[in-house]
């Protein structure tokens, strides 16, 4: 008789994919509502960290352009009063001199004088604006550029001009050279504006003059307030060390160096902290929609007993049955899953055009998040498969 009784119910894997979106096809309102809450999450946390890492390809790539190798010197502070020690008059030329120094030039800030849109302006309106005495390799040092108009070196040095930094012009009220700005107690022509200085982000709240115009008008010490200096890239650490020497023989303590790019990257590291922070809130929002998707699962075992308990009937065992909602549970999350990488990338892209920034989502975080949301699937089928698994068909049939 060999043969002829039942074989062994056997399920395949095509069988279990095409029963489990059986079962998402029966009720696709449930099904797309609890693959929402996966894919919000996903989104979440793709576009958090696909906006971070746009943005940290966008400041490489400005870093590359505007380069590392600019220092700022600075006045430093008495440890024992606490009082600001002026820079010496000489530090920009004494600077220069130092091995592998490729330009230097110098501001100095005139914090009593405020500039004007014109002379009937309140003094207490000041825009917060600030007024520096400027040297004229300043563009070079900085490799700025001018959106508008012309540098200081195209008038006489003696002559009443200034160059405003973008806000600036914005503040007062500026929309091109020619015009005139009020500072002190005469005008000052416009002669350029400023595009927006990413290194020296200063610069975009400044008006500058000529440092001789602004002795003779403004009543300026000749004192600088900070120095720009370039180097090539593989001395900027020894230039570092050289300059508060030479900018101050008697006192190089009390004199503060600092690289700007530095300052930059270590905002980047506090966005990242924050990004951080965000992917874990991402993290919740994707935790929330795996039970959402346990919550189906256990509604959907109860309301399909009946087929259960036929199933069984029919020669599927419990194992059959545990895989069949396993694997709709599975179907649901990648579902989710997908639909979050999707609608992360749209975000991410959408906002990095906005910004002009280059668009950059890093593959690890797409392939990690769609994982992600298979293993919250499987975690969350888990239970639902098991209940539906030892329910006897006996039951199943009578309760339905």
């Amino acid at each position: 008789m060999r043969g002829r009784g039942l074989g062994r119910s056997r399920l395949r894997a095509s069988d279990l994919v095409q029963l489990g979106a059986h079962g998402l096809r029966a009720r696709p309102v449930r099904a797309v509502l609890s693959a929402a809450g996966i894919a919000i999450g996903i989104a979440a946390m793709l576009a958090v960290i696909g906006i971070s890492t746009s943005s940290q390809a966008n400041l490489d790539a400005e870093l590359d352009e505007l380069g590392t190798n600019l220092l700022t010197v600075s006045p430093g502070r008495d440890p024992d009063t606490g009082e600001v020690l002026p820079l010496p008059r000489t530090a920009a030329s004494t600077a220069a001199r130092v091995d592998g120094v490729d330009v230097v030039s110098a501001t100095g800030a005139m914090k009593d004088v405020g500039v004007y849109r014109n002379e009937r302006v309140d003094p207490a309106e000041s825009n917060g604006l600030a007024l520096l005495a400027a040297d004229r390799d300043l563009l070079r040092a900085l490799r700025a550029e001018l959106s508008s108009g012309n540098w200081l070196d195209r008038a006489p040095r003696r002559y009443p001009t200034a160059v405003l930094g973008e806000r600036a012009a914005q503040r007062l009220g500026v929309t091109g050279p020619g015009e005139r700005v009020w500072i002190g107690d005469r005008y000052f022509t416009v002669l350029g504006v400023l595009s927006p200085v990413r290194l020296t982000p200063e610069m975009d709240t400044a008006v500058l003059v000529n440092a001789e115009a602004a002795e003779r008008y403004l009543g300026y010490d000749g004192h600088p307030t900070l120095l720009y200096e370039r180097s090539p890239d593989a001395l900027v650490e020894t230039v570092r060390a050289r300059l508060p020497r030479a900018v101050n023989p008697e006192n190089p303590q009390h004199v503060a160096v600092s690289r700007p790019s530095d300052a930059l990257k270590a905002r980047q590291a506090a966005e990242a902290s924050f990004t951080g922070l965000l992917v874990g809130l991402g993290g919740v929002a994707l935790l929330v929609g795996g039970i959402g998707v346990a919550n189906t699962m256990v509604i959907s075992v109860i309301e399909r007993r009946r087929e259960i308990g036929l199933r069984r009937a029919l020669g599927a065992t419990r194992r059959h049955i545990s895989r069949q909602f396993l694997v709709e549970a599975l179907l649901l999350s990648a579902l989710g899953g997908v639909a979050g990488a999707v609608l992360g990338g749209a975000v991410t892209a959408g906002y990095a055009i906005s910004q002009d920034w280059p668009t950059a989502i890093p593959f690890v975080a797409l392939l990690g998040g769609v994982a992600a949301t298979v293993v919250i699937g499987a975690l969350a089928g888990l239970y639902p498969a098991l209940r539906a698994a030892r329910t006897p068909p006996t039951v199943a049939l009578s309760s339905a």
